[in-house]
């Protein structure tokens, strides 16, 4: 427990106003009654939100709100409605996020404390590894995060889980147990289960070394973004890049140089952009030639004229179809993703039986006199029709996912629409599709 002292002394000081997110776990009432116990005139709010996906869940409300009465706590929960639409994790997290962030500004808190400890930093870099990532997702996350008005802090970013029981143990502290932790169904789950022991008997003290691992890569990341932004900002105006300094630079900086580009040019449409883009541009700036000129997605081409490299952001959108894949298909407006099992049964997910339809799946944008059979509905609707009940943007109806079969029988309006076609009623189904506008998250 000294490194998690020594990191309170650090920032926090009499009569400060901290928030500390709790869930009812072992985690974060031991981080609430550390707290407690460390500064007795520290202003403490306990923020709890209650997610709804559980039955014990309102009884963990009504404990920790009696816990926070009990000991002189200023208590603010919520619960969440069950109305979610596309990903149910990101779309929590977002929402757990905006309602912490609520209560800080309510507070003016300086600092938000959350829960995160050793093992989880551990886990998070182990499948950020395995999965693929970059420098910063490797890295995993801060023990300290500056949000401008206030910051995040994790001082059990130090100690084990199995440390966090003994600690609770000692002092008696009651906690709640999520019986989900325990399911093999989630990644996080069996990295906890089956790996992290394994590296444990080689190192008990193996979460310091990724501890040290994640600092390390975070200042590598910080020192090389800097190096970047700059050189950016000394050569890059008005979607011009001059080529004269940037030829002078490793390979590295120059691809990240490329992607810094690319983010400002596509903004939330990077995720289509791939690898081989970048491998691209990265070519014609080291090529000898001094005119080329590549396509990139969505009609932007980059021209290289002798000693610059000139982008064409202005954006446009044509029809498209794509097979889906096995693993995710990219497009305009989002992703889908194969699925092997989901909870979901929102119009965000869809449940088929590869013998009612025609493989392969395609995703296309809209055709003129498209209609689609919806599902519980006897007859036709127009596809433009539904878009303007469901006031999708003019800008997005041309470009919007429709999911058809090999025969262009439409089979889902991904996040609007289901059809006949639809198998989760009968539970006979061998395919299940998830679309989402964001990148998958842990």
């Amino acid at each position: 427990m000294y490194d998690v002292f020594r990191f309170l002394n650090k920032y926090l000081k009499e009569n400060d106003v901290v928030v500390c997110a709790t869930s009812g776990g072992v985690d974060s009432m031991s981080l609430l009654h550390i707290l407690i116990n460390y500064n007795k005139k520290l202003k403490i709010i306990c923020a709890h939100v209650n997610h709804n996906l559980r039955e014990e869940s309102f009884e963990e409300y009504e404990f920790i709100q009696k816990f926070c009465k009990k000991n002189n706590v200023i208590f603010e929960g919520t619960i969440l409605e069950k109305n979610i639409n596309g990903n149910l994790e990101s779309e929590f997290r977002n929402r757990r996020y905006n309602f912490l962030e609520s209560i800080v500004k309510k507070y003016n808190a300086k600092y938000l404390f959350t829960a995160h400890h050793g093992d989880d930093l551990t886990e998070t870099i182990l499948m950020r590894i395995v999965r693929g990532s970059t420098l910063t997702g490797y890295s995993g996350f801060k023990m300290k995060v500056n949000k401008g008005n206030y910051c995040i802090l994790r001082p059990l970013i130090y100690l084990t889980k199995d440390e966090i029981y003994k600690y609770a143990n000692v002092n008696g502290i009651e906690y709640r147990e999520d019986k989900t932790n325990e399911s093999d169904k989630y990644t996080r789950n069996r990295y906890r289960k089956y790996i992290l022991p394994k590296l444990k008997e080689e190192n008990k003290n193996v979460h310091r070394k990724f501890l040290k691992f994640s600092e390390e890569l975070i200042l590598l990341n910080d020192f090389i973004d800097n190096y970047v932004f700059n050189i950016i900002k000394n050569n890059y105006y008005k979607n011009k890049l001059n080529l004269d300094k940037i030829n002078d630079e490793d390979d590295f900086i120059i691809k990240k140089i490329l992607n810094e580009i690319m983010k400002k040019i596509y903004k939330e449409k990077v995720i289509l952009l791939t690898d081989n883009n970048i491998e691209e541009l990265f070519k014609i700036i080291k090529s000898n030639k001094p005119n080329l000129k590549i396509d990139l997605p969505l009609n932007i081409k980059a021209i290289k004229k002798y000693n610059i490299l000139e982008f064409n952001n202005d954006i446009k959108y044509e029809d498209y179809k794509i097979e889906l894949s096995n693993n995710k298909t990219v497009f305009p407006l989002g992703i889908i993703y194969k699925l092997k099992e989901t909870k979901l049964t929102n119009n965000f997910v869809c449940h088929l039986d590869s013998k009612n339809i025609k493989l392969p799946l395609y995703v296309r944008n809209k055709k003129n006199g498209d209609y689609i059979e919806v599902l519980g509905l006897n007859g036709k609707r127009k596809v433009k029709d539904i878009f303007i009940d469901e006031k999708i943007p003019k800008t997005e109806r041309d470009i919007y996912p429709i999911v058809v079969d090999s025969n262009d029988n439409i089979i889902w309006i991904p996040g609007i629409k289901k059809s006949k076609y639809n198998s989760l009623k009968d539970k006979k189904y061998d395919i299940i599709l998830w679309y989402t506008r964001e990148e998958e998250n842990e």
